[in-house]
């Protein structure tokens, strides 16, 4: 999921462009972009758009970020969205792992109810402080969850911390990697806000790729090309993931030498976990 569009759930219009769009997933958004009278309409839409044969169709990853637990639209969010080809629930503003087990007592409740026989999963947002303090613990909440998201807007801004603080952010993007991979699960990175500032959005992708997420939100059709091809593995990457799968096959040594370096379980893991990535890609 190198790219993770963000699709405003009362803005119909889009959905087509959004699933012509060369994005890996798409996430409807029924939060932070839809206006609080909206939102009754932005869930039907969403709702609708999910079960058409468009979606049916389609081969992208389908997510929808609903509105927090502590919300009165939670549950009917739910009801309206969750379908057959509904892949995951982005939750916002998760704060504990109590709230994680909240959202999949629920989802398994209405999957129950209408018969869904694949799991809907979760994709936590970390953007609070206690939050990021408790990734961890959100992370290995319930089996349901299979990523976190960073969230800058909220973490940030009411803190008064400025968004273009690069050591900030880089420590932000390691914090929640780490809990992520104690989990055995990825990470995505958040999105950035600065449209025209495609520089930025390079850098910064960048900076997370080389932490080990697994793409970035994107908030405008022009930054998917960049994210698609930032978090894909280069040829030069696969090649030498390669020489080391082959080589290891053929060592009578747990460790080995490969261009000067020192080779052994962890690298070894790591160019398989390259290769498949690539073949999925391909």
């Amino acid at each position: 999921m190198r790219s993770k569009l963000f699709v405003p759930g009362s803005r119909p219009e889009l959905f087509p462009k959004a699933l012509a769009s060369q994005a890996d997933s798409l996430s409807f958004d029924l939060e932070d972009s839809v206006l609080e009278a909206a939102k009754p309409d932005a869930r039907r839409l969403v709702g609708e758009v999910l079960r058409s044969p468009e979606c049916a169709a389609s081969k992208k990853i389908l997510i929808v970020r609903v509105n927090g637990l502590a919300t009165p639209h939670f549950t009917p969010d739910l009801a309206a969205i969750a379908t057959p080809r509904l892949d995951l629930i982005n939750l916002p503003k998760v704060e504990s792992a109590d709230d994680v087990r909240a959202a999949a007592q629920a989802l398994a409740k209405i999957e129950r109810e209408r018969q869904l026989s694949r799991p809907i999963g979760i994709l936590a947002n970390i953007e609070s402080p206690r939050g990021l303090r408790l990734a961890a613990e959100i992370a290995t909440a319930d089996p349901r969850v299979v990523g976190l998201q960073a969230g800058f807007a909220d973490l940030l801004e009411p803190l008064g911390i400025d968004r273009a603080d690069t050591a900030a952010v880089h420590h932000l993007l390691l914090s929640i990697r780490l809990a992520a991979g104690e989990a055995g699960i990825w990470a995505c990175d958040a999105a950035y806000g600065n449209i025209k500032d495609a520089d930025g959005f390079r850098r910064e992708a960048t900076v997370s790729r080389q932490l080990g997420y697994i793409g970035k939100s994107c908030i405008h059709p022009s930054q998917i090309a960049v994210a698609n091809e930032l978090y894909r593995p280069s040829d030069a990457e696969i090649a030498f993931a390669q020489r080391i799968v082959e080589t290891a096959a053929k060592s009578p040594a747990g460790a080995f030498a490969l261009d000067g370096r020192m080779i052994d379980a962890p690298y070894i893991r790591r160019a398989q976990a390259v290769l498949a990535i690539a073949r999925q890609l391909s």
